[in-house]
């Protein structure tokens, strides 16, 4: 309903599978600790060994299933997808998991990234008379893996992961299978669990599998395939991963939960020491310091401590508002931000604010904010930021807009603390974040020693980790060319 000052949710995907009984259901609880992560879409698709079926539409998982729709959903194997549009439009032929027909049974496909080269590997299916239904990367990875040579899925799935680029972590259901797999760069996150009772899951975010009540979760590697069957789990090494690891660190500054744990970090700490940086990088004399909700409150608490200035809220968030398909009149939309945040005049009246949010995106949020503060009486408010200025959009599965689009890159901080009403505006730097984040496990000493981290920096940095090009339908914020 509003456009957001913060990067667009990517999307989740979840895989469960049972030595018995019915896997809908905890597919469904899985989505909603995944819901963060999309509010376009979600779907679920079982399997029960012989046939695959689906439900899936737009809006939130609450809506979109009930009792009456996950009845139907009989079997022991599930994925499901929660969706913010990236590759491909907000549309119902957009909605994941994707279901094709192949010769080796039916294939459902669930997928949260973006893959850079899918307009070069569409036009090759295209060529071969393949008919697409759709604009999404997704459909691409679906159609290729159908037609991919291999005496099994797994064999298929390892012959085609080497031609894709970019960003993929997927949940297949084939048969009596759910498999999983993350590209070998490690762009976006996917973890596996075990039920205490037998059988296992994958999803997205580690709080996902907890919800669910797993056990033993461990990180899924960069080129790593996780095969489940029913109580049974397999893995295998698909391709070796990438020495230039390329983790999304949008993943610790905003997009997780905070009870999650991504790259063997706790998600909430990290942003505890994002919020420490900032206050050693920016200090300023003031009276309190108020977090921007919900992301930002280990930030901010960690900016106080550090800083020694009174810690305590000064929104109150409606956390449904921006979420409704209904329009408002014309009266509430001038409203803007103050139909999403309230402000608790009683913390900020007389006071020398320090407003800490977790990224100015496009600019169109962070004004109104500073409005809202100062209209509660504050005497000065000062904005900082928990991650460097964004100037470049992303291509591997997060919408940070294109470059017009984006403030950082037609502003300078100076005229960007103007724009938004601000007493004084600092970003966190480049090195200080990735001091608070620290260095990937994934990576050699070697590489920390040239300071390296295995991080994705380019929407800070504009130095993309692998090339890419102009992307699928009417996405938005692409590039058209080649970086890299």
């Amino acid at each position: 309903m509003y456009e957001s000052d913060h990067p667009e949710e990517e999307c989740g995907v979840l895989g469960v599978s049972l030595p018995s009984g019915e896997a809908a259901r905890p597919a469904f609880f899985g989505l909603h600790a995944l819901q963060h992560r999309g509010q376009e879409a979600a779907g679920i698709a079982v399997s029960d060994g012989r046939v695959l079926r689906a439900h899936k539409g737009r809006g939130l998982v609450s809506s979109v299933f009930s009792a009456g729709t996950l009845d139907p959903l009989v079997g022991s194997m599930a994925i499901g997808h929660t969706r913010y549009s990236t590759t491909g439009g907000d549309n119902d032929r957009n909605v994941q998991p994707f279901v094709v027909e192949t010769l080796y049974g039916p294939l459902g496909v669930a997928h949260n990234g973006n893959i850079t080269n899918a307009d070069r590997l569409r036009e090759q299916l295209l060529e071969r008379g393949a008919g697409l239904m759709s604009s999404s990367d997704t459909e691409v990875v679906a159609l290729m893996l159908a037609a991919a040579d291999g005496a099994t899925w797994e064999e298929r799935l390892a012959n085609t992961i080497p031609k894709w680029e970019g960003a993929f972590s997927l949940a297949l259901i084939v048969g009596t299978k759910v498999i999983a797999c993350r590209d070998p760069w490690g762009f976006r996150p996917l973890s596996l669990g075990r039920f205490p009772s037998g059988g296992h899951a994958v999803a997205s975010e580690t709080g996902a599998l907890r919800t669910l009540g797993c056990e033993k979760i461990r990180e899924i590697e960069p080129g790593e395939v996780v095969v489940l069957q029913g109580s049974l789990m397999k893995s295998f090494q698909a391709v070796r991963p990438q020495k230039d690891q390329a983790r999304c660190t949008f993943e610790h500054i905003y997009f997780s939960r905070p009870d999650a744990v991504w790259d063997g970090k706790s998600v909430h700490a990290v942003r505890q020491r994002l919020g420490e940086e900032l206050a050693r990088e920016h200090p300023v004399d003031a009276d309190v310091v108020i977090p921007v909700p919900d992301s930002s409150m280990p930030a901010a608490i960690g900016y106080a401590a550090v800083s020694g200035i009174t810690y305590n809220e000064g929104f109150v968030k409606n956390r449904y508002i921006g979420r409704t398909f209904i329009e408002p009149t014309d009266d509430l939309r001038r409203q803007g931000v103050a139909l999403k945040f309230m402000t608790l005049a009683e913390n900020l009246y007389g006071k020398r604010v320090v407003m800490v949010d977790d990224s100015i995106v496009r600019g169109t949020t962070s004004g109104p904010l500073v409005r809202l503060v100062r209209e509660a009486g504050a005497t000065e408010v000062h904005v900082r930021i928990t991650c460097p200025p964004i100037a470049h959009p992303c291509f591997f599965g997060v919408d940070m807009g294109s470059y017009d689009q984006l403030i950082a890159h037609q502003l300078g901080v100076p005229e960007i603390a103007q724009h938004i009403g601000a007493d004084s505006l600092g970003f966190l730097g480049v090195d200080r974040m990735m001091q608070a984040i620290g260095p990937s496990g994934a990576i050699g000493l070697d590489q920390i020693e040239r300071g390296e981290y295995g991080y994705c920096n380019a929407c800070f940095t504009g130095s993309y980790p692998v090339p890419v090009q102009l992307s699928l339908g009417d996405n938005k914020g692409r590039f058209d060319g080649v970086l890299g």
